[in-house]
């Protein structure tokens, strides 16, 4: 107990004495998942938006799809595109292996179902009278996204945040794709996995409590948008 304890106020130190290595391994982290979170939404809200507006062949097919891809282990994300960026696969020749631009494209691939998903039911669950409406009033296809898009935007956020929840959390694909490199592909849960298997426990504490944190942050932030929304 005096352990947990004593490796708690360690961690709690290397926060408020804001420990260089902590940031920089925690600014490493927002920024390649918030990249990868924008690379991903700019895609999969349209798609999703879409796809839940129109009726088409393989709509069922399209969701199961979206469905078995969001339970698709992180791993295998990652060793796909290992073989990709490897020095002997196809896009090798960009050297892209181990750094932050893998791990961006890593993590977008993997939450771009999930938010494909989201933005989907969330149109679906809005009134079913706004898009015929829509179309009786002879709103144009860009008219009609827009406004839908409007009408379902706190849904959107949500989708997006829980994107980015993944992105910020996801260990497998990071760790294969970025290596765990030092002021570059370093993130806060490959740190925390490396550095407690080292022994250093108060700064896996740390960066988890940070970890905490950013989650409970998006959460308020989503909370006060739909406050202020309502």
């Amino acid at each position: 107990m005096d352990y947990f304890v004593d490796s708690f106020f360690a961690a709690l130190r290397l926060i408020f004495q804001f420990d260089p290595e902590v940031y920089r391994i925690v600014w490493t982290s927002l920024e390649i998942s918030l990249t990868a979170t924008v690379c991903a939404a700019l895609l999969a809200v349209p798609a999703g938006v879409w796809s839940a507006s129109i009726e088409f062949k393989g709509k069922r097919l399209l969701r199961r799809s979206l469905n078995a891809l969001m339970a698709m282990p992180t791993v295998m994300i990652g060793l796909i595109f290992y073989g990709l960026f490897s020095r002997r696969g196809p896009l090798g020749e960009f050297a892209l292996l181990y750094t932050p631009t893998a791990v961006i494209i890593g993590e977008a691939v993997l939450i771009f179902p999930l938010i494909m998903n989201l933005a989907m039911t969330a149109v679906e669950s809005a009134d079913p009278r706004l898009l015929p409406t829509l179309r009786s009033l002879g709103a144009s296809p860009a008219q009609q996204f827009g406004l839908v898009l409007s009408e379902t935007r706190l849904a959107l956020l949500v989708a997006v945040a829980a994107g980015f929840g993944r992105a910020i959390g996801e260990v497998g694909t990071a760790m294969m794709l970025g290596g765990n490199i030092q002021g570059l592909t370093r993130t806060m849960t490959t740190a925390i996995a490396l550095e407690t298997s080292k022994g250093e426990f108060e700064l896996g504490l740390a960066l988890g409590m940070m970890l905490l944190l950013v989650a409970f942050s998006v959460n308020w932030l989503l909370q006060s948008a739909d406050r202020s929304a309502g």
